[in-house]
Formats: C-alpha cells, sequence, structure tokens
C-alpha cells in the first residue's frame, strides 16, 4: 500500500507550499554557509512531522500562514538538533550522505546548526502567536534536556524501561506531540482539543521511535547506519532491555554493562543482538507499538470527522508502524 500518497492526499498543495518556504529558509548567499545549508536541504525526507501538522491544523479548522511558518520553525528546530546530535555523537553520516560535521568540521557543524536554530525562532515569530512561541521555545529546552538524560543515562547502570520512555518523551515523542499540538492550536482549537491532539502526537513519536530501535537490529541499506549502531553509542533500547530484564544470562548482562562503559566491541554487539532476537526483545517491542497505535486509533475516531483527513491519519499510523527505513 502506497500510505505516504494517501497521507499527503488532503494537505497536497499545502504541503507544496511547506516545501518551498522551508527551502527559502535554508538558503544563504555566503559561500560557506550556503553551501552548508544546501547540503542540508538536499537530504529531504519524507516530511512527516510538518505533515502532522499541516493535516491538525486542517482537522480543527483551516492551513493559514501561522500554520505554516509554525510547521517551518518547527522543521528547522529539528534540522538544528540534529546537525549537532551528528556533533555529539560523532557521527559522518546522516540519512545516506555526509554529516555537515563529516563534510565541513565541528566548528562549520555547531554554528550552521546555531545559525539554523535562530532561523527557527524568525520563522515562529512570524506567527504572531504568543503560545506558539513560548511552545516552541520549551520545545527547544526540553529536546536538549532529552539529550542530556541520554548522556546521563549511558552512566546509569540500571537497565529500566522507565528510564527508556523518560528519554524518548523527551527527544522524538516531545517533537511529534508539539507538531500535533501547535497545528491543532494554529488551526482554531480549543485548550481540550489541543491537549488531546498532543497526546495523539506523543504515541505517534513514541511509535516512531520504537521502530527505529527496532531498525538497529537489521542490516540494512536504507536505515544508513550499521546493524547494533545504538550500542556503539552506548544505547540500550527496548528490546535489549527486555530481553536483558526478562532472562537470567549473567554474561548478556555484563555486555549490557560494556555498552554503557563503551567498551564493547563489533563481536560482543552481534552477540548481544541475537541474544535479543532469540529472547522476544522484537516482539515485546512490536507489542509495544501495536499498544500505542490501538490509542491513536481510538483519538482519530473520536476526534477527527472529516474522512479524507481520517484516512491521512490513519494511513500515518499504519506507516509509522510498518515502515522499513
Amino acid at each position: 500500500m502506497d500510505y505516504l500518497s494517501i497521507i499527503k492526499q488532503p494537505i497536497a498543495k499545502d504541503l507544496d507550499d511547506f516545501i518551498a518556504l522551508f527551502s527559502q529558509s535554508l538558503t544563504h548567499d555566503d559561500g560557506m554557509l550556503g553551501s552548508a545549508l544546501n547540503h542540508i536541504r538536499q537530504r529531504g525526507g519524507k516530511r512527516m512531522r510538518p505533515i502532522l501538522t499541516l493535516l491538525m491544523a486542517k482537522n480543527y479548522g483551516k492551513i493559514s500562514d501561522v500554520t505554516q511558518n509554525s510547521a517551518v520553525g518547527l522543521e528547522l528546530l529539528h534540522t538544528a538538533s540534529l546537525v549537532h546530535d551528528d556533533v555529539v555523537d560523532e557521527s559522518s553520516e546522516r540519512r545516506g550522505q555526509a554529516s555537515v560535521n563529516a563534510s565541513y568540521n565541528n566548528k562549520v557543524a555547531v554554528l550552521v546548526g546555531d545559525y539554523i536554530l535562530s532561523t527557527a525562532l524568525l520563522h515562529v515569530s512570524f506567527t504572531g502567536h504568543q503560545r506558539i512561541i513560548e511552545y516552541l521555545a520549551e520545545l527547544g529546552r526540553t529536546l536538549a534536556a532529552g539529550e542530556i538524560l541520554q548522556l546521563s543515562n549511558i552512566q546509569n547502570q540500571e537497565i529500566s524501561e522507565d528510564v527508556y520512555y523518560q528519554v524518548i518523551q523527551q527527544k522524538t515523542a516531545a517533537l511529534f506531540e508539539a507538531c500535533a499540538a501547535i497545528g491543532a492550536m494554529s488551526g482554531g482549537a480549543t485548550e481540550e482539543e489541543m491537549q488531546e491532539a498532543k497526546q495523539f502526537g506523543q504515541y505517534l513519536g513514541i511509535m516512531f521511535q520504537i521502530r527505529d530501535d527496532i531498525f538497529d537490529y537489521f542490516d540494512s541499506k536504507e536505515i544508513g547506519k550499521p546493524t547494533g549502531n545504538d550500542m556503539t553509542e552506548g544505547k540500550l533500547t527496548l528490546p535489549v532491555i527486555y530481553a536483558l530484564n526478562n532472562t537470567d544470562f549473567e554474561a548478556m548482562h555484563t555486555l549490557a554493562k560494556k555498552v554503557k562503559s563503551g567498551t564493547i566491541n563489533a563481536d560482543e554487539i552481534a552477540v548481544l543482538v541475537e541474544f535479543t532476537k532469540q529472547n522476544g526483545g522484537i516482539e515485546y517491542a512490536e507489542q509495544k507499538m501495536s499498544e500505542f497505535s490501538a490509542l491513536c486509533m481510538e483519538y482519530i475516531n473520536h476526534h477527527v470527522k472529516d474522512k479524507a483527513i481520517r484516512d491521512s491519519l490513519t494511513a500515518y499510523v499504519d506507516y509509522v508502524v510498518q515502515r522499513n527505513y
């Protein structure tokens, strides 16, 4: 099934308008800055977060300049965070192409990220909507706090599902929450409706991250990172957390500690990945996605009246769960 076509159908022209405005925001005449921004712009992507913002605005009213500038501000904030994350993680690749820090250097990447962040604030100021401006500013704080929590969790020897959810709620889920909530606000939603949209966005974001984490246990050229990359970076994600907490293999717990200490090697990661697959980790993560998917469908069935938008959001949920990269 072509989920993306169904998802985009109610907002096709509005999405084109967003892409044009977003591309304009990442354009600069200066040589190095312009080159770096063009490098980022070429990544493209599926625009799942701005699509969510546009759909939620249309669900509660209409897509306006406030919606578009909000969507651009959110996507720019997300883009800036990725540029900075690549520096922090010392990543050489992003979405199958060289990262900014790999193409230039860390200094350029940090400054380009700062420029994009400032551009995000500029676009959200164009909305003239105080609540949306405050929300985006607070989101920036939340994303940074989530990154720090993730770094501190690497040093934490406890292997906890609760901490896993705390991290992703302050990172991936927070961004989806904001896209849904700000989209709803820009469309004229009431406070109660905005909170319901926000919760829907959180469920989507959690599912999105769980699916991303499952990818780490399989080989795929589309994903653009090697199997076990999260473990290489000191991260234990939901599948392996479940497997570790529901078995008594001391040797695997020893390997998990080596993940957190940054001393694990590729062969040991392969053992831990296989252990996770053999002990229900993937199935458990998929079960959790199904539970959050059911919560998303409950929201759609109760709060989305227009058939085209309902079909679009249903396809969105299905895509998040079933996507293969």
